[in-house]
């Protein structure tokens, strides 16, 4: 992923806020139904609850920092969750270690 791109996706303050968020999913995301956080993550209805923006917004959010690679995510049926990339985050940190 280009360097410019990861940091476009983590330009924007309801982004940065996803990622905290799915750091510590079961303090964020309490009412969440059969949390099974660690293997499928959060699903996309309660951060767009939580974020209190549309599911339109939240949609595009979400796909910026997937594309960014800072997040993945798993289809359980008709549901998406989500929920950090420790590889892509693991490269971010290194990129700024090294490079800047």
């Amino acid at each position: 992923m280009d360097q410019v791109e990861i940091f476009k996706a983590l330009s924007n303050k309801t982004r940065l806020e996803i990622l905290g968020w799915l750091k510590e999913p079961a303090i964020h995301f309490p009412d969440q139904p059969n949390p099974n956080f660690e293997a499928v993550g959060v699903c996309v209805g309660q951060i767009q609850i939580k974020s209190g923006l549309s599911q339109s917004t939240i949609s595009e959010y979400l796909s910026i920092l997937q594309r960014a690679d800072l997040i993945s995510s798993t289809r359980v049926g008709q549901w998406t969750y989500y929920k950090r990339n420790q590889e892509g985050l693991e490269k971010l940190s290194k990129i700024i270690n090294t490079e800047l």
